[in-house]
């Protein structure tokens, strides 16, 4: 679940929380640099003199000084300014998102605002991943595992450094994972089993863990992986000095970011454009209004409803990525009547997926398990439950229910994802005698009725995590989802060394969790994007959590 990413799909940052106890953090706190801005008492400086009866001169030098201020103006606007290179690419591109980050601190600032900016562009990990969300060499360009799973040696490129010129070894990989691991960061937890990191020498550390974890790759392709330079004194929270290809050039918090080429980035990945200027649009039709005039060349996500324009303006490309946000509609497995299968199945038929996706603008995916297609473990699982109110109304009438003993169910959840799918819901569910009642409370009131207290029958969240089926697997989860089958099925998917036998089992353990109808799982989120012909290399798939921007360009005719 990410509470900083409210809507659907239209985050905000809403609970985003500072925790001060960074040591890299040594800085002076002072302000990010302020943009281009004109200052008043220039103008005073340049008033007209008497020219003694020749005005002349003097009015063309006031002609080429509106002129220069009106050029100064313009190369300091923060939209879609385009310098040419050679070749007809532009050196600098403007690019919309919508997950604005409110400082920088990405060790101790939650939400995936951060991952989008800094991870692969700023900051850069022990290991990476790919589009398809598939690990691939980071700052190790390879490494081994012990037959036991037990130990991980990571064997480092040579020639690495910073982009303030110290050198990155394994003394930086070291103290960056005992920090992490110390202080608790962001990414820590995810860290399962671990018991040191050590180095070996300058170019190989060695990973030992308690007991096997075949998530760990993935795990160390995020926040826990990052590599930050011990030997540096900077405000995380306003700068970022990474070892990526791009510099932080401004940063305005909530606002926008400028990112610099930095020339002398030490890997293949070298950045194609000069400057990238990044503008956090949350209001989509601003967003759309700035895509349209050019004032940013790509944006990040569009709503599908509103990209119809684009798409048949032959002016744009418009794509649709995939990516792992889960819709769920969980169901309380000890409500007075979730706790009974019958109940739970009955909804699941009772729910048309495909009017559900249509009136989002027909883009997302359904899904029918708990495990969406870019993670391990993926069956289509859609045909288990196809939509089928007969079916429904019979199983409703098993568990005793039935015209006459109608069964009222609430549903609660967060009014950051609005109204219309509880609507939708509520209709749905009418058709086969349930009556809902649709609760939409603030989020706050959300997190302790529902997740803590699971005082609730069904609720509704988008569950955007990436390799996120431990939630099935734990008991305590505000799922209320017990079985010692899907326990026995994922610790033994945790366990093995072999990857291609953990999504065996992985698989086996979400047909069971979606045969027991522990939730409903509405669709699956894609993403949508669209930009101006002639932009080339923008990341589609995963683009709100996972966005390298080195291969960027833009060719204006």
């Amino acid at each position: 679940m990410r509470p900083d990413e409210p809507g659907v799909h239209a985050p905000g940052s809403a609970t985003e929380a500072d925790k001060n106890h960074d040591p890299l953090s040594r800085g002076t706190g002072a302000e990010s640099r302020p943009g281009p801005s004109t200052d008043p008492t220039l103008n005073e400086a340049y008033r007209p003199m008497s020219s003694y009866g020749n005005p002349l001169p003097w009015k063309l030098l006031s002609l080429v000084l509106a002129l220069g201020l009106l050029v100064s103006l313009w190369t300091g606007h923060s939209g879609g300014r385009l310098d040419r290179t050679e070749g007809g690419l532009v050196d600098s591109i403007s690019i919309g998102l919508k997950l604005a980050p409110g400082n920088l601190d990405i060790r101790n600032q939650s939400g995936t605002a951060l991952d989008q900016l800094l991870i692969g562009n700023v900051y850069e990990g022990l290991v990476a991943r790919d589009s398809n969300n598939t690990v691939i060499p980071g700052l190790a360009k390879d490494w081994d595992i012990s037959e036991d799973g037990l130990e991980y040696v990571f064997h480092l490129h040579k020639g690495m450094h910073f982009s303030n010129g110290h050198t990155l070894d394994a003394d930086d990989v070291v103290w960056s994972l005992q920090e992490l691991m110390d202080h608790h960061y962001q990414g820590s937890e995810m860290l399962k089993n671990y018991r040191s990191i050590e180095r070996v020498d300058a170019t190989t550390v060695r990973l030992r863990l308690t007991r096997p974890y075949q998530y760990l790759l993935w795990e160390l392709s995020g926040r826990a992986g990052l590599v930050f330079d011990r030997q540096a004194t900077y405000d995380m929270k306003t700068a970022a000095q990474g070892s990526g290809p791009y510099l932080i050039e401004t940063f305005r918090p909530n606002d926008s970011v400028l990112l610099k080429a930095d020339p002398h980035y030490w890997g293949d990945r070298k950045p194609k454009t000069r400057t990238i200027r990044i503008r956090y649009l949350t209001d989509d039709n601003a967003a759309v209004n700035a895509l349209r005039s050019g004032d940013v060349q790509a944006l990040a996500p569009i709503t599908a409803n509103l990209a119809g324009p684009f798409r048949s303006d032959p002016s744009f490309q418009v794509r649709t990525g995939e990516d792992t946000d889960k819709f769920v509609l969980a169901m309380n497995g000890k409500g007075e009547a979730t706790s009974d299968i019958r109940v739970r199945q009955a909804i699941r038929y009772a729910i048309d997926h495909e009017q559900l996706i249509a009136s989002r603008g027909g883009v997302d995916k359904a899904m029918g398990g708990p495990i969406p297609s870019l993670d391990p473990g993926y069956e289509d699982l859609t045909g288990l439950f196809p939509h089928d109110p007969d079916k429904a109304r019979q199983l409703l009438g098993e568990a005793g229910y039935g015209p006459g003993h109608p069964l009222r169910l609430r549903l609660t959840y967060a009014n950051t994802y609005g109204t219309e799918l509880g609507d939708q819901l509520r209709s749905q569910l009418k058709v086969v005698g349930i009556e809902l009642d649709v609760r939409v409370v603030e989020f706050s009131v959300w997190l302790q009725d529902v997740h803590a207290n699971k005082d609730y029958d069904l609720s509704l969240v988008d569950h955007g995590e990436s390799h996120d089926f431990y939630q099935w697997a734990t008991p305590t989860y505000y799922y209320n989802y017990d079985s010692p089958e899907v326990r026995r099925l994922y610790d033994r998917a945790m366990d093995t060394v072999s990857q291609e036998r953990s999504q065996e089992l992985l698989t086996q353990a979400a047909r069971r969790v979606s045969e027991d109808a522990a939730a409903d799982w509405l669709f699956n989120y894609r993403i949508t994007t669209a930009w101006h012909q002639g932009l080339e290399g923008f990341p589609v798939n995963l683009n709100q959590s996972l966005l390298p921007l080195s291969d960027l360009t833009y060719r204006r005719d």
